[in-house]
């Protein structure tokens, strides 16, 4: 880096310096540097001695990167402040150190009010394209569910429970943003497809599990739709996602252990099919029971 000394430096004005400040470099004038009562006016106007290097760069041992807003609010009086508590922390360490008590004070009141405002826990957002869907899933870092809610477009009339668990799944839908919000991104749609209430699962940007909570009913006098509540099955490929979360694929014994035999996304089957299964089921069993031996 070459020799290094201390030097008092003290010029015209006009006079332009070069700053190495932690590595960032910044070229200015000793007007902008001396216009506040602060640190900075004392190393440039032959107060202090500051330590230069053999090219002329003069060095001072801060982080540099938020020296161009100190710069920015030396020329002008006021500045722009950062919007990220983060960045306007550090603003704040570096307005103090040159004893910038203008700055510093704006930083301070920046962040009283920050720490008033109300942040929300989570955010979800609802779908207003087909385009914006597409971006959101394959743009996302997490996991991603989304419940499909189209009540309004439905030509059929629904079943007594309907209504009531149409209101369950949306309540179940902002149960789990809650406690999965830091983990999974959660949007809503209401311009999809004819399905009433679907959700739908995906893992680094494919869809990997359906559960569609609607189906027609055929009566003698007219169709009705059919709204379920399927609970444990849309728990269970939430829980499936979360294999997905910081992955490039899913982890295949986890998968395997979790998940029952797939092929593309699940369609579950009605409430009804369900226990006409659970009946095969019982009934296969009985016919295969060993008969008793005659003694």
């Amino acid at each position: 880096m070459g020799d290094q000394r201390n030097q008092v430096i003290k010029g015209s004005p006009s006079q332009y310096v070069k700053l190495n400040i932690g590595g960032f470099l910044y070229y200015t004038t000793i007007r902008t540097l001396t216009k506040v009562d602060c640190m900075l006016r004392a190393m440039f106007s032959g107060k202090l001695e500051v330590l230069t290097d053999s090219e002329g760069w003069v060095l001072i041992d801060r982080c540099g990167l938020h020296f161009g807003t100190i710069l920015n609010f030396l020329r002008d009086g006021n500045v722009a402040l950062p919007t990220e508590n983060r960045a306007l922390a550090e603003l704040l360490a570096e307005a103090k150190y040159y004893c910038i008590e203008e700055l510093a004070e704006s930083c301070e009141r920046a962040l009283d009010i920050k720490k008033k405002e109300i942040q929300p826990i989570c955010r979800v957002p609802l779908i207003t394209s087909p385009s914006e869907e597409n971006f959101l899933i394959t743009s996302s870092t997490k996991p991603v569910v989304k419940l499909l809610i189209n009540r309004h477009n439905n030509k059929y009339s629904y079943t007594p429970t309907s209504d009531d668990n149409l209101l369950k799944n949306i309540e179940l839908f902002d149960k789990i943003c809650l406690r999965f919000s830091g983990r999974i991104l959660f949007i809503k749609d209401v311009i999809g497809s004819s399905e009433i209430c679907c959700w739908s699962f995906y893992g680094n940007g494919k869809k990997v599990a359906e559960v569609c909570c609607t189906s027609i009913v055929y009566t003698t006098d007219k169709k009705h739709t059919k709204v379920e509540f399927p609970e444990a099955r849309i728990y269970e490929e939430t829980l499936h996602t979360l294999l997905y979360e910081n992955r490039q694929n899913p982890d295949a014994e986890l998968l395997q252990a979790t998940s029952t035999i797939r092929s593309g996304a699940i369609n579950y089957t009605s409430d009804e099919e369900d226990a006409c299964g659970l009946a095969r089921l019982r009934s296969n069993k009985q016919n295969n029971a060993p008969t008793p031996k005659a003694e």
